[in-house]
């Protein structure tokens, strides 16, 4: 039997992994979405049976949920668009029984708004009259 450094074996291990990943078949989960507006929250549901929860990477944005989830021989992969925008950094993740459930607040149109202040006076501006 050749002995081989520890490190040698992760390295052809994580190889091996990457490879496996690579060539696995990607698949649009079952997705739903939908405001629930007495919360005033978006929830979106994937169905992603068999990932285990510490392979499933959500990355959400304002505007943007991406999914990607490894099960058995297979990737779950998903990129969302959203209609409205939303406060990503109070979104809630669960997940139990092959489905991940994300609710996150809509953010408020107005929140980022600015007062603009209105002068008095400027340019004096003359009526015309015109006679038909």
């Amino acid at each position: 039997m050749v002995s081989r450094p520890v490190e040698l074996i992760w390295e052809i291990t994580a190889k091996e992994v990457a490879r496996m990943i690579e060539n696995r078949i990607r698949i649009a989960p079952s997705t739903v979405a939908y405001a629930d507006t007495e919360r005033n929250k978006l929830v979106v549901e994937f169905a992603i049976p068999g990932a285990p929860t510490d392979t499933i990477d959500l990355k959400l944005l304002p505007d943007s949920i991406h999914l990607t989830a490894p099960a058995r021989d297979i990737v779950y992969v998903s990129a969302q668009a959203l209609a409205w925008p939303v406060k990503p950094d109070k979104a809630e993740a669960t997940y139990a029984n092959g489905l991940l459930r994300i609710e996150v607040p809509f953010k408020d149109p107005m929140e980022d708004a600015v007062t603009v202040v209105i002068k008095t006076g400027g340019a004096k501006t003359k009526t015309k009259r015109i006679e038909a």
